[in-house]
């Protein structure tokens, strides 16, 4: 029978297989805790029986998961937000500073890229600059920009225009010389050969170093939300860490993993649209 399924039918399936035995695991691993109703007289009146912060089990995740989802949108004040406000806020400053960094790196990286002088010459402040940690812009970015929101948007910025900007410059760099030259041999313009041969040669490229961005955007902005607080899925998970609610920290690290999964799609199927087959 599983002779019959597809490959992707039977990686699905297997997939689901897994999942399921390792929340089984998990469950089963999870020891039971005592509530307060539980207790005997002595354990209340001297603390040796309280329950303490443990681990939860994955029900305890899943019934958090539905009282979040049911409602992702609610606002009870400043320190409660529905995950979804969380998320919104999260994404509008990823979105922000990837597309500032995009407007930057992919005209910038496409110019080096067509210009083997300019390619050397940046090259040596690009490989010193790519490797700081994006974090450690932060106290910089606050100094400077004195303002939180605006200071994450540009860590997003810097963390965002290296990928893009090599990749870009790669993918130009790569483009077939005799591609190039049958666009001179019919007398093209080098505007119109820039958009009409090498920026569709290059795409591929251009598009991995977007999706490379992003990936690292996502990654970047949660750390930075910890930082400066206020809104945001980072911030969520620090204030419930604060607040010993492992149930909601677990709950909210599974909804980044799936919100960067469907940002990583969303580029992948972008990726497939424009490859080309010579």
């Amino acid at each position: 029978m599983l002779d019959q399924l597809s490959v992707n039918q039977r990686a699905i399936l297997l997939s689901v297989v897994m999942l399921l035995v390792g929340l089984l695991i998990w469950e089963a691993a999870i020891p039971a805790q005592k509530s307060l109703e539980d207790l005997t007289e002595y354990e209340k009146l001297s603390g040796l029986g309280a329950p303490k912060a443990a681990v939860p089990p994955p029900s305890d995740v899943l019934i958090k998961a539905w009282e979040q989802l049911s409602n992702p949108f609610y606002d009870a004040g400043p320190n409660d937000k529905g995950i979804g406000i969380q998320i919104g806020y999260s994404i509008y400053r990823v979105l922000a500073g990837y597309l500032l960094a995009a407007l930057v790196a992919v005209p910038f990286g496409f110019l080096i890229g067509m210009s083997q002088v300019a390619y050397k010459a940046f090259n040596p402040f690009i490989q010193v600059l790519r490797p700081i940690s994006p974090l450690a812009w932060m106290p910089l970015a606050l100094f400077i920009i004195q303002d939180s929101e605006a200071s994450a948007i540009f860590v997003i910025f810097i963390c965002s225009i290296w990928p893009m900007l090599i990749n870009t410059a790669f993918g130009v760099a790569g483009v077939r010389e005799d591609w190039v030259n049958v666009a001179r041999t019919h007398e093209l313009s080098s505007l119109r050969t820039a958009f009409t041969v090498i920026l569709p040669a290059a795409a591929p490229t251009i598009i991995t170093g977007m999706r490379i961005s992003i990936g690292i955007a996502w990654l970047v902005i949660v750390a930075a939300e910890m930082l400066v607080g206020g809104t945001g899925i980072g911030y969520y998970v620090w204030n419930e860490w604060n607040n010993l609610d492992l149930t909601s920290v677990i709950f909210s690290i599974l909804m980044i993993g799936v919100v960067g999964m469907l940002l990583d799609s969303s580029f992948a199927f972008l990726q497939r649209t424009v490859a080309y087959v010579e």
